[in-house]
């Protein structure tokens, strides 16, 4: 039987089925949904010059969208989540470990779990972060 089901980050989602069996939907990181809206994702200023809005996720799997001002710098961090982030916009000096390279639009660049890394923004832009498993740090601030 369809439902109308609101995600952990807020928004409404679309009728839909219920759940997959994997998705616990008493926890935190509960499933989005099959369809999300951008439009009725909340956006997180998450630095100077920096916003996040979480998209689509599952226990083990999220997609991020996170914009940047020219020269708004990702602080240098690391987590144990592996992620994979697409340039979808604009240059960023990428740095991982102790390699730093420019990309561009199209680009995409993986960060292993517990490795250093950060972004600079050298235009403005936007980043697809992927993430396994999921951020519940990333839920929690969206709420």
């Amino acid at each position: 039987m369809a439902s109308r089901l609101r995600s952990t980050v807020g928004c409404i989602l679309s009728d839909h089925v219920a759940p997959p069996a994997s998705a616990n939907t008493t926890e935190t990181l509960a499933w989005s949904g099959p369809f999300v809206s951008c439009a009725d994702t909340p956006i997180a200023t998450v630095g100077e010059g920096i916003t996040r809005q979480v998209l689509g996720h599952v226990p083990d799997l999220m997609v991020v969208r996170v914009d940047f001002a020219k020269g708004a710098t990702g602080t240098l961090h690391q987590h144990p989540h592996r992620q994979v982030s697409y340039v979808n916009a604009g240059r960023f000096l990428v740095t991982i470990g102790a390699d730093e390279r420019t990309l561009s639009a199209g680009d995409c660049f993986v960060a292993i779990a517990d490795v250093p890394h950060n972004v600079l923004a050298l235009d403005a832009g936007t980043l697809i972060d992927v993430f396994t498993p999921a951020r519940a740090d990333f839920l929690r601030d969206s709420i």
